[in-house]
């Protein structure tokens, strides 16, 4: 009788321009596949949120001592499972996280700016200005084909979003038989 291989969890990296839900679909697509989760602003130096709610945009220098964080906390969940909400805009940022974690898979949820920026506005307490939106949008280089991960419209509600993203995955990531 063949012997099965059981299937690993995917360490996910909820990406995308600030405003999309990251954090709030990233938290839901945790419960639902039963794995920790982290937010990628709470590994942020207090210098890189210091300029962000300045409006300032960060540069690719500010950004690498949190894409390392976040790629050791990918790397720590390596046959757990887990998923980290990171913007990973850039290819080689999403590149470098790949280096420190190889089995990343990437969740990219997006929409139009008009709709972000109407999200954004509503949002409270977060330190990532509106201001800010378009020079996400500016750096935004989407997954490309050779990269692991889906992508995942936010037209919907969060719960949609949900839905549609483990569907994805689980397609993506479905063991060999």
């Amino acid at each position: 009788m063949p012997t099965q291989r059981a299937h690993v969890l995917p360490v996910v990296a909820v990406m995308g321009v600030a405003g999309t839900g990251k954090s709030t679909v990233g938290g839901l697509l945790a419960a639902r596949l039963g794995v920790a989760c982290a937010d990628g602003d709470d590994f942020h130096p207090p210098a890189n949120v210091a300029r962000m709610s300045a409006g300032t945009p960060l540069t690719d220098e500010d950004r690498g001592p949190w894409l390392d964080a976040v790629g050791r906390w990918a790397r720590g969940r390596a046959g757990l499972g887990g998923v980290v909400a990171c913007s990973a805009l850039k290819r080689a940022y999403r590149d470098r996280l790949r280096t420190a974690a190889p089995e990343l898979v990437f969740l990219h949820l997006t929409g139009d700016r008009e709709l972000i920026g109407r999200w954004m506005a509503r949002r409270e307490g977060h330190f990532m200005p509106t201001a800010l939106l378009d020079s996400q949008f500016a750096i935004l280089q989407p997954l490309e084909p050779d990269e692991a991960g889906v992508t995942v419209e936010v037209t919907e509600g969060p719960g949609e979003v949900v839905e549609r993203a483990v569907r994805a995955l689980r397609a993506l990531t479905r063991p060999p038989r």
